[in-house]
């Protein structure tokens, strides 16, 4: 089960650097940026969903070996929840209503936010090596 556990949390982290610094560079450099926003602004919702399924469940297979690792797994999958349903909107509205100061606050704080649920998944794979 441990190893299930490590598989989770791996996965959980390698979709998150896929999504974050893969999947969104790569639309911006091959489509038009008319096209390219969109396509990212209907993504969003499923990558945030990814999250908070894989992270709850990473916690819930980790708990029984690590309950400091768990944690900080809930810690992701909670956090996730206002960042998809209160964050995101609130970027799109910024984004519709041509707010560009706006935007680049909230977007700002969304890549903190995923830099931080990246962070936080590296320390949990850094505790299964020790």
């Amino acid at each position: 089960m441990e190893t299930i556990a490590l598989l989770a949390v791996a996965l959980l982290f390698g979709g998150m650097v896929l999504y974050s610094f893969g999947f969104a560079a790569f639309l911006f450099t091959t489509l038009p940026a008319d096209l390219a926003g969109p396509t990212l602004r209907r993504a969003f919702p499923h990558f945030y969903l990814f999250v908070m399924i894989v992270a709850a469940v990473a916690a819930a297979l980790v708990w029984p070996h690590d309950a400091a690792s768990a944690l900080c797994l809930v810690f992701i999958a909670l956090s996730t929840w206002p960042t998809r349903q209160i964050l995101m909107p609130a970027i799109n509205r910024a984004t519709d209503d041509g707010a560009k100061s706006r935007f680049k606050v909230l977007h700002s704080v969304s890549v903190l936010i995923s830099l931080a649920h990246i962070a936080v998944a590296a320390y949990v794979l850094a505790r299964f090596l020790g």
